[in-house]
């Protein structure tokens, strides 16, 4: 049975109604906070004034070769993906294609593209490119940064080591239609909506100019690119969306100072930005400041890990204790300036596995110190923290620490580059650490931070239990997607009853937007990867 579309969003709307419901109950507070103008009709014209955070540079405007978040921000103007996150429903939908088929045992998916859409060149993108595309990103000695993403389509791994000379799973149909062959049960939008699959023209990338003049099929063509400073575009004439972009032209800010975006934004010449934990509280007092911010729930869980290969953290009970003696209202309240929602198991709000009903540990130093006996720590437990300088590392670790000692646990900080951190963590050789892991779109891979067939780099904690390892086995095997998301949050429920991790929080990102802008997307995969051909700007904009 095909499905166009429209059918498949109209079933990811009631999808989403359920999520916004879920968020609200498990933290009180909606994740999205808009103005009520953004309902007015979208007018064309001016150029959009965006930023591109979190670094000096840009690692690539190849969006194959980077999966840094302000590369990918970028590409949103440029590039387009099979897939794309909706951020009004908080779902994966087709992009590229007009219809998606999947075959009976859920392993195979036809597409029939979209007979309108145009590269920047000037050429009509067929199935050719989409196969090309994914056949690039999967060439032996391949290092571009979505070959993980990939890896599950039928064949991918014998035409990376070289056997064959192309990839059994992608197979042309004509020139609007293609399939893809899995080698198991897969939802394939959860792998191919990011710009790491965008779907690129040969000639252009094997000209030798793409990385001086990328080409794409995005909403904007390129202008130029000036490194560690901006890079901008132009109006795509042919871009296949009837009506967009509603901006003439697009200009980002490349930078990690988040000083700097701030005198900028307060100066008007920024239309949207992100803001640091001390802005947040600025702007949140401001009595016009306020009226523009955007509260998103990411799909990111902050947490403590822990080396369960070691003592004291073999022990359950050790763990379950760490959790139930921390105060984290405290900590996200005074600490982190309520920039944080409180964590309540892996799998954040926005997530379709998200549980509702689930309550968090609460904090209860007496439980924690029955737990510490009953493990026969009567007399204390000690061990070392690995954490980086930051207020979300080694300020959290501190706010911990006195809570930790009232029932007889003592930390230590060991303060690192984030670098080493990561090198130590997947060596075995950190004890215990602070990270912020993806925790979404899609449940099931995130689960797999504690599979225990996965490796270090994964399952950083070492994590063994071969009943957690069957619930996601059976969930995978499952074809019927109300039955999969109950046996994922029963997987989510065991992980946070095992407590491989001190579950502090859900990151809350924030962004600021101009009285004139409008159509400003939350996306809860990464907030500073804004939808920009939906950004218009109203008549009052100074780059009308």
């Amino acid at each position: 049975m095909t499905h166009s579309p429209a059918i498949i969003l109209n079933r990811r709307r009631m999808l989403a109604a359920m999520l916004a419901s879920t968020t609200v109950a498990a933290t009180g507070i909606a994740p999205v906070v808009a103005r009520a103008q953004d309902a007015a009709t979208p007018r064309a014209g001016g150029k959009l004034s965006m930023v591109a955070p979190f670094g000096s540079a840009l690692q690539s405007v190849d969006p194959h070769a980077t999966y840094e978040s302000q590369d990918m921000a970028v590409s949103k103007a440029f590039h387009r993906s099979l897939y794309n996150w909706d951020s009004a429903t908080n779902s994966i939908v087709p992009e590229l294609a007009a219809e998606v088929k999947p075959s009976e045992d859920g392993k195979t998916f036809t597409y029939r593209l979209h007979d309108n859409i145009y590269f920047h060149n000037g050429r009509k993108l067929v199935a050719d490119d989409v196969i090309w595309s994914y056949s690039r990103i999967l060439s032996p000695g391949s290092s571009l940064s979505a070959i993980s993403n990939l890896q599950n389509i039928q064949g991918a791994q014998d035409f990376l080591d070289g056997k064959t000379k192309e990839v059994a799973g992608l197979k042309k149909i004509d020139d609007l239609s293609f399939s893809i062959t899995f080698d198991g049960f897969v939802d394939p939008g959860f792998l191919l909506f990011e710009a790491v699959t965008a779907i690129l023209p040969r000639e252009a990338v094997e000209g030798g100019e793409f990385l001086s003049n990328p080409v794409g099929c995005g909403p904007f063509t390129f202008v130029e690119h000036v490194e560690g400073s901006r890079i901008s575009g132009k109006k795509f004439d042919k871009y296949f969306k009837s009506g967009k972009p509603y901006a003439d032209a697009i200009e980002f800010t490349i930078t990690d100072d988040y000083s700097a975006l701030d005198v900028a934004f307060r100066a008007g010449e920024i239309d949207a930005t992100v803001l640091s934990e001390n802005s947040y509280v600025l702007y949140a007092q401001d009595p016009e400041l306020s009226k523009g911010l955007i509260e998103i729930a990411e799909m990111f869980t902050r947490h403590m890990g822990m080396n369960l290969e070691i003592k004291p953290f073999d022990d359950v009970r050790v763990r379950q204790a760490i959790n139930y003696a921390v105060d984290r209202d405290i900590i996200i309240k005074k600490l982190l300036k309520n920039k944080a929602f409180k964590a309540v198991g892996w799998l954040p709000t926005p997530s379709s596995g998200f549980d509702p009903d689930r309550q968090p540990y609460p904090y209860d130093p007496e439980k924690a110190k029955a737990l510490l006996a009953d493990a026969g720590l009567t007399d204390g437990v000690s061990f070392e923290a690995w954490v980086t300088d930051a207020a979300s590392s080694l300020g959290v670790l501190q706010a911990m620490t006195p809570f930790l000692a009232e029932v007889g646990i003592t930390v230590t900080p060991k303060v690192v580059e984030a670098g080493v951190l990561v090198e130590a963590i997947n060596k075995g050789e950190a004890s215990a650490w602070f990270r912020s892991n993806g925790t979404g779109p899609d449940p099931i891979s995130a689960l797999r931070s504690f599979d225990s067939r996965r490796p270090r780099s994964t399952n950083r904690g070492a994590f063994k239990d071969p009943a957690f390892d069957a619930m996601l086995d059976e969930a995978v095997a499952t074809l019927d997607p109300a039955k999969r998301m109950e046996l994922v949050r029963k997987a989510d429920g065991y992980i946070f009853e095992r407590a491989p991790v001190w579950f502090h929080n859900y990151n809350k990102a924030v962004l600021a937007t101009q009285p004139w802008v409008h159509g400003v997307d939350a996306n809860v995969t990464e907030a500073a990867i804004i939808e920009v051909d939906s950004v218009w700007l109203d008549e009052n904009a100074p780059a009308r």
